[in-house]
């Protein structure tokens, strides 16, 4: 049943099943019905439906151009601060567009691969060995929650996507005003402030990395929902966005707590 969706209810009616007849107006033979009916029913591809292996592929290639901007932001590390700004703006844009972008979501790709080679460079200087780390870590987060979405131990409530929405507007409102901080009077409330003699950061960064866990099973969620759909296959590239976006902030909050701990311990 099509219910309320349009593009379900297009796609259905695009592919209604008919017999169809000869231009003389005669219908087909028995045999040739018969092998119409035995023929394989097409697939995502054939009919322009997104798959799950058109949001893998994509997903790998919008990576691949991650990581490839981050080896020239590792050597080139002032290239982290154009990266950031242009990953940022591209990123507003990406989200609020209809339609996805396949060439700026690429340049998004691109622009946050500046910014994470520049920063983690950073970081490894100070701390030999945290990329890594940081790496394992958001690797681990992410098959975690996928294996536990395929299990049907996580799932997506209406009460708790509530709630993580909340989450994130304030996780935003205090990024924002630690960004102030540290640019205007170089105060971090990730690190110069301490709650029962612990880094502000620690709790901060385990709150994020709490919402980026739910932030991946809302991604798959919407993935498996598509494809169930049968959505065009061009969205395929929004899922790719949002899973990147995803990994990228897992990454960014891992490697800040890894620091602050490393930081502790010196």
């Amino acid at each position: 049943m099509a219910g309320g969706n349009p593009l379900l209810r297009d796609f259905n009616k695009k592919n209604a099943t008919t017999v169809p007849a000869s231009p003389q107006g005669a219908q087909y033979s028995p045999e040739q019905l018969e092998r119409m009916y035995n023929a394989p029913a097409a697939g995502p591809a054939q009919t322009g439906r997104m798959s799950y292996d058109d949001v893998v592929m994509r997903t790998s290639l919008v990576l691949g151009c991650v990581v490839v901007a981050a080896f020239a932001g590792w050597f080139v590390p002032v290239l982290a601060v154009p990266g950031a700004i242009v990953g940022l703006v591209l990123g507003l844009v990406n989200s609020f567009k209809r339609e996805p972008s396949p060439v700026l979501i690429i340049l998004y790709a691109l622009a946050e691969g500046l910014f994470l080679g520049g920063i983690s460079g950073m970081f490894e200087s100070t701390y030999p060995g945290v990329v890594v780390q940081a790496v394992i870590g958001t690797l681990a987060v992410f098959v975690s929650v996928l294996v536990l979405y395929k299990t049907g131990v996580l799932r997506a409530t209406p009460r708790v996507t509530k709630f993580f929405f909340v989450a994130m507007m304030a996780y935003a409102i205090f990024a924002l005003v630690n960004l102030g901080t540290s640019l205007l009077g170089g105060f971090n409330l990730r690190t110069d402030v301490s709650v029962f003699g612990i880094p502000l950061g620690l709790f901060v960064g385990a709150i994020a990395i709490l919402l980026a866990v739910y932030s991946f099973v809302l991604d798959f969620e919407n993935i498996s929902d598509g494809v169930r759909r049968g959505i065009p296959q061009k969205a395929a590239w929004s899922a790719a966005f949002g899973l990147t976006v995803t990994l990228i902030w897992t990454y960014v909050e891992i490697l800040r707590l890894l620091t602050i701990i490393r930081s502790m311990s010196d």
